[in-house]
């Protein structure tokens, strides 16, 4: 096995056959497994790299292998794919910790950038990662937050609805209650009035040097 491998865990052929594809052609090593059963019955404690799972398979879903991998092997970070996402399935992803939930049909690059903060953020002792620091002028927001989870926040503290955000952006309304959960999961918040008062707050607060 390679120092660092991409698994992946999909019931559907043509979708491990297309991403494995597009992995070698871009220099990756991968592996290929039909369940997280199989995955998990040939699992070593050696191995190194990350994991994109889909959430819907036959028996243990990506989401239970997920959890299953936190404490088995901690050092393999998770990407989730997934053909029927909703809001309920990211936040649960997002709370053990995924790298990205990224919903079928998806982009390659899309694919490729998280699998590059993926294999970032693996590391062979599996240490915690440390929280990012903010800089002059930085606010919470800007650092944990991707450029498009900041555009979603933006626009639902401007008081945009999900459909209103979707057309703002180009994008899809699934993807956009994505990225709202995702916002909300990572500033600690339970609805957009708190998203609201935080970043309110944070405008408040004098410059630092």
């Amino acid at each position: 096995m390679h120092a660092q491998t991409v698994f992946i865990v999909d019931d559907d052929a043509a979708v491990r056959d297309a991403m494995s594809l597009l992995l070698s052609l871009r220099g990756h090593a991968s592996a290929c497994f039909a369940s997280a059963e199989d995955f998990l019955s040939a699992l070593q404690p050696g191995w190194r790299g990350c994991v994109v799972a889909d959430i819907r398979m036959s028996g243990m879903t990506g989401l239970e292998l997920q959890a299953q991998l936190r404490t088995r092997a901690p050092q393999l970070p998770v990407i989730v794919i997934t053909a029927h996402g909703d809001v309920n399935a990211a936040r649960q992803a997002f709370l053990n910790q995924a790298v990205d939930f990224i919903e079928k049909p998806f982009d390659g690059e899309q694919l490729l950038q998280a699998i590059a903060r993926a294999l970032g953020r693996a590391s062979p002792a599996a240490a915690p990662e440390a929280a990012p620091a903010e800089g002059p002028g930085e606010t919470p927001e800007k650092v944990l937050l991707s450029p498009r989870e900041f555009e979603v926040m933006e626009l639902l503290v401007r008081g945009l609805h999900n459909r209103a955000i979707a057309d703002e952006l180009g994008i899809s309304h699934r993807t956009v209650e994505v990225h709202k959960a995702r916002v909300l999961d990572k500033l600690n918040v339970r609805n957009v009035v708190e998203l609201v008062r935080l970043v309110e707050a944070q405008k408040d607060k004098p410059p630092t040097a």
